[in-house]
């Protein structure tokens, strides 16, 4: 079993060619520190927009390095948080429409990909979410009853044998799925997208790590770069920047993925429309079957290192790797001497209220966008077409959208921040293990323990 190297996905298609270094000092218009989903559509987006622009994206790494290039291939309509986040601030009408825009969102980046001509293994099947246990199944229906009052959700609750006909996980007691959703291969998305910001004549440069953001520059290894707008687009690695270190909690989230598994266990699995799957766990998990027929599931493992330390390449605990494999041959007996061919790891933003955010100060012309906790694969397409309406100064309806300048607090200080994040975690893990044993309602731990967290 291969254990890091970034991502299963990069391994597949390997590292594209190293770009140049950015060294010495510089002026553009647009710096973007990250190149990952959110960086490179904010690029793409510009520079379609305005193509005289200057515009350079600075990594530390390389392209898709951090969470872009690792995670489960969710291309969906989530709203960060839910909609209900915005109920005591935002209209009904303004709400909806954020759906709805998040609805489009899906649909642009397959869009996109078509006009690139970038092949990201996507395949259309909607959202399946499932329950197995009777507590699942309660917070499942209370879910899709709060979901049904929301307009353009388009959920619907399938009961046991029609969830079963769709994806046979064992012991299903129901799922709900909604259209609006895809697998993609993230590896295979990045890449295409950085290919085509720089066909508009976007400038990345690799290896190029920015240390500290200032009003209109930037500081990083070997130089600065002046600029009239800045985007951070670092996600789960902003906790590395000079004075973000308690914005956003870096959380971890680990996959595995199989061996390519014989038709006869698909036959068993009726999982072949492109459904993205996921449960209503605590410590949920996510997964897809993959374009050569793979399951590749993540979840939890270690859920935050102390002092927001962030990245070894991916290199995934054992226990982690361990756990995974439970969770996948619970819910697909049929794998359980299917080889387990690659484990990695890496980190997520997640803020204080658990809603993402994007904006622009135009005093300093710092712009963000990022917290998608595990939702970034649609929102940093959306992200990228409103810091583009931003930068320039268009007034649109999706720089009107309730998450735009979206304000939250910070996280703790340490010890705090670790001590309460490994407990929290502890709390889910043991309300899975007595709903897994027969409890009929959600957890009173768990209860709790959203409450402290602030989880929605």
């Amino acid at each position: 079993m291969l254990n890091g190297q970034v991502s299963h996905w990069w391994e597949q298609i390997g590292v594209p060619e190293p770009r140049p270094e950015l060294r010495g000092h510089s002026t553009v218009d647009v710096a973007i520190i990250g190149a990952g989903f959110t960086g490179l559509w904010t690029a793409y987006y510009l520079a379609k927009a305005k193509p005289d622009l200057n515009i350079a994206v600075l990594e530390a790494r390389h392209v898709g390095y951090g969470a872009s290039g690792r995670n489960g291939g969710w291309l969906t309509n989530t709203i960060t948080a839910g909609p209900d986040h915005y109920r005591t601030t935002h209209s009904i009408q303004e709400i909806n429409d954020f759906q709805l825009a998040m609805n489009q969102t899906v649909e642009e980046v397959i869009n996109i990909c078509a006009e690139e001509n970038i092949d990201a293994d996507i395949l259309r099947g909607g959202e399946f979410e499932v329950a197995y246990t009777p507590a699942q199944e309660q917070r499942l229906r209370e879910h899709a009853r709060a979901t049904s009052s929301w307009q353009h959700t388009d959920s619907k609750v399938l009961e046991a044998e029609e969830a079963r006909n769709k994806i046979n996980v064992a012991g299903t007691r129901a799922a709900l799925w909604h259209p609006h959703a895809a697998r993609i291969h993230p590896a295979k998305l990045v890449r295409g997208l950085a290919e085509a910001a720089e066909r508009l004549g976007v400038k990345i440069f690799e290896n190029t790590r920015v240390k500290t953001i200032r009003p209109r520059q930037l500081e990083f290894d070997g130089g600065t770069v002046n600029t009239q707008y800045i985007v951070r687009a670092t996600e789960g690695f902003t906790a590395q920047l000079a004075g973000h270190h308690r914005l956003w909690l870096p959380m971890n989230s680990s996959m595995i993925v199989t061996e390519p598994l014989a038709e006869s266990v698909w036959d068993e699995l009726n999982w072949s429309a492109g459904e993205v799957l996921g449960d209503y766990a605590h410590v949920y998990m996510y997964a897809q079957r993959t374009a050569d027929d793979r399951i590749a599931i993540g979840g939890r493992g270690v859920p935050y290192k102390y002092g927001s330390r962030t990245d070894l390449d991916g290199i995934t605990p054992q226990s982690t790797v361990t756990g995974l494999s439970e969770v996948l041959h619970r819910m697909f007996p049929q794998t359980q001497h299917a080889k387990i061919a690659h484990a990695w790891s890496g980190v997520l933003g997640v803020p204080r209220d658990w809603a993402a955010t994007v904006g622009l100060d135009p005093d300093t012309g710092i712009g963000w966008a990022g917290g998608y906790v595990g939702t970034g694969v649609a929102t940093t397409n959306l992200s990228g077409r409103t810091l583009r309406d931003l930068i320039l100064g268009h007034d649109t309806a999706l720089t009107q959208l309730p998450w735009v300048n979206h304000q939250v607090r910070k996280w703790e200080p340490e010890p705090l921040r670790w001590l309460a994040t490994k407990g929290l975690y502890a709390a889910y893990s043991q309300a899975d293990r007595s709903e897994l044993k027969g409890r009929e309602g959600s957890s009173p731990l768990a209860r709790i323990a959203d409450k402290i967290t602030g989880k929605p």
